[in-house]
Order: C-alpha cells, then sequence, then structure tokens
C-alpha cells in the first residue's frame, strides 16, 4: 500500500508557493537555464526511463499516436531544454501593472500581476509537459503539484529529479516542483479536495479527464471541452504562406492534440488553393 499523502504535499507546495512569489527575475531565470542545461545532461537517463514507460505502454495495448506522443528521444529531450529556454526570454508578468487610472480623489488605481499561490496540473501522456508547465510556473512565481499520466511515471520522475536537483543546487525549496509519485486514480480525487492549500486547476487532455475534473474539483478550474483545431484560408490570403502552415500544423506532430484536424477554404479560391504545392 502506498504511503504517499496528498494533502501533505500539497501544504508543503504551499508553503513553497511563498518562495517562489519572492523570487526575482534574475533569479528565476538563471534557474531556468540551469534546469534547462541538467534535462541535455541527463538527457540518457530521461530516455532510458522514457523507455520503460513506452514498453509497458506498448504491452498495455495502446494506441499509436499515444506512444508518439509519450516517446521521448535525444532530439525531443534537446527539445524540451528549447522550449524552457524560450520562456526565460519571456517578460516576467508578476508586478505588471495596466489599466492605471487616476480617481477623482487622486488616487491612482490599476491591476499588478501577482503568483496565484499552487497550481495543479492533470495531464495525460506527454512527458513534456512536465518541464514545461514547471518551467511556466517557476516564471510566473507560482508552485505547481504535476499529476501526469500513469504511462508516463517513469519519464516524468526522471524529469522532476532533473528540476529538484537544480532547485537543490541553488538552495530553493524542492516543493516548488512536485510531481505526484502515485498514479492510481484516487489521487486526482484527493488532490481537487485540497481547497485549502491550492489555487487552481489545470487539466490538459481529453473530454473525459476535463469533465472529470470540473465535476469533481473543490478547487476553480482552468477548463476547455474541445480540442478540433481549424484552418481556415481566405479569399485574400497569402495561398503559398497558407499552404506551408497546412502542412506544418499537420505533418509536424500528427498525433499532437493542437495538430489541424479542418481545413475550410474559401469558395473563390478553394480550386486554385488545392492544387498549389508546398515551398517548405
Amino acid at each position: 500500500m502506498s504511503t504517499f499523502n496528498m494533502a501533505i504535499m500539497a501544504a508543503d507546495a504551499k508553503v513553497a508557493s511563498r518562495v517562489a512569489a519572492q523570487l526575482t527575475t534574475i533569479e528565476k531565470n538563471k534557474l531556468l537555464n540551469a534546469i534547462a542545461d541538467a534535462i541535455e545532461l541527463n538527457s540518457t537517463s530521461i530516455i532510458n526511463e522514457n523507455s520503460k514507460d513506452i514498453e509497458a505502454s506498448r504491452a498495455k495495448g495502446l494506441a499509436e499516436a499515444m506512444l508518439d506522443r509519450l516517446l521521448l528521444t535525444e532530439q525531443g529531450v534537446k527539445d524540451i531544454s528549447s522550449a524552457i529556454r524560450e520562456i526565460v526570454t519571456l517578460t516576467d508578468p508578476v508586478g505588471d501593472i495596466a489599466n492605471l487610472a487616476l480617481r477623482p480623489n487622486g488616487m491612482q488605481v490599476g491591476k499588478m500581476r501577482i503568483p496565484l499561490g499552487v497550481i495543479a496540473m492533470i495531464y495525460e501522456a506527454r512527458p513534456n509537459v512536465t518541464a514545461e508547465a514547471a518551467a511556466l510556473c517557476i516564471k510566473s512565481g507560482n508552485a505547481v503539484i504535476l499529476r501526469g499520466g500513469s504511462e508516463a511515471i517513469h519519464s516524468n520522475l526522471a524529469l522532476a529529479n532533473c528540476l529538484h536537483q537544480v532547485l537543490t543546487e541553488h538552495g530553493i525549496d524542492n516543493n516548488i516542483v512536485s510531481v505526484i509519485p502515485d498514479t492510481s486514480r484516487d489521487v486526482i480525487e484527493a488532490l481537487l479536495k485540497q481547497s485549502d492549500t491550492i489555487d487552481l486547476v489545470i487539466p490538459r487532455g481529453g473530454e473525459g479527464l476535463i469533465k472529470y475534473v470540473t465535476e469533481n474539483s473543490r478547487i476553480p478550474v482552468i477548463q476547455h471541452f474541445k480540442g478540433v483545431c481549424h484552418l481556415f484560408i481566405y479569399k485574400f490570403a497569402d495561398l503559398n504562406k497558407a499552404v506551408n502552415l497546412l502542412v506544418n500544423g499537420k505533418t509536424t506532430q500528427p498525433s499532437a492534440t493542437n495538430s489541424l484536424k479542418t481545413l475550410i477554404v474559401h469558395l473563390d479560391i478553394a480550386e486554385k488553393f488545392l492544387q498549389i504545392e508546398p515551398t517548405e
């Protein structure tokens, strides 16, 4: 029987969120660059752990599309590091002030962005989400609890080890990033009850997952139900650019949830457009 305790993890994350909120932009960017480096340096061990997930999932008869989402190659690990480095280049949202206005009494009133606290992310068989979601939460000054699909547990824990290694080296509370090690469905149910310590839940995956989280959570949820991606080609569009967007959007990774599913072409240019060869 597992000794994992969801309430304790959430409480620890809440304490760590106060540390995350106080990190400066320089500290956060230095941390993220170090995480990107660590992931690349540990590429071999991450891929080895990922192979365990692939082997187990193939034995369970997981669909090829899901296996493709789950697979981490050497290039895939580099892509994760590159994505984290892109997050470094983003403007730090914390402290940004908008809509500042002078009131009749002389007081200035505006909106300032502040960290939310603890964010829980529940997602399926895409281990890259583990690192990228953690990086986004660090950049925005939040702690995060990650619950990936059971199919990716070895990959997710390997990535978590890299993150924790860097956090330890920088003297920062490891609980800023927590990966739930228990793959049972009961853990999700327990997670969704931690309204005293978790501030927001973000489910990422199929409609069934989104619906379950929304119906069972005591915590505010950012939700979406449909992931059917459309591309509409208007009659005044640059047709060569449009066909290249079409090919890229579908063939780069057909199994991805955000790959193109539907093409709509304006009737006036449909015949001409459908005869164009891609140039990239």
